[in-house]
């Protein structure tokens, strides 16, 4: 029986809308942090975020839509809140 190979996972198109996730332990300035760091990366970021607490109040996440260029963008972006030590998971 011939073994079938994964599907590749859809190429994205840059420039494009592109939606984060961005989860941590839950503070007051958390939202205004993940805004400051996306910034960085993505100018013309227009800072509006929905920011959900979790049940239990311990973790925040700050879902925004960037204006995608490239792949080395995300990349960075990525790394950058991940090295932050604020950021635990990013989607």
């Amino acid at each position: 029986m011939p073994q079938s190979t994964p599907p590749e996972p859809p190429k994205i198109v840059f420039p494009c809308d592109y939606p984060i996730k961005v989860i941590g332990d839950a503070a007051p300035d958390y939202k205004d942090f993940v805004c400051r760091m996306i910034l960085k990366h993505a100018p013309d970021f227009d800072g509006k975020a929905i920011v959900k607490d979790s049940r239990n109040g311990k973790y925040m996440s700050v879902n925004v839509t960037i204006r995608a260029t490239g792949e080395d963008q995300l990349k960075a972006l990525f790394e950058d809140l991940k090295a932050s030590g604020r950021v635990s998971m990013v989607l």
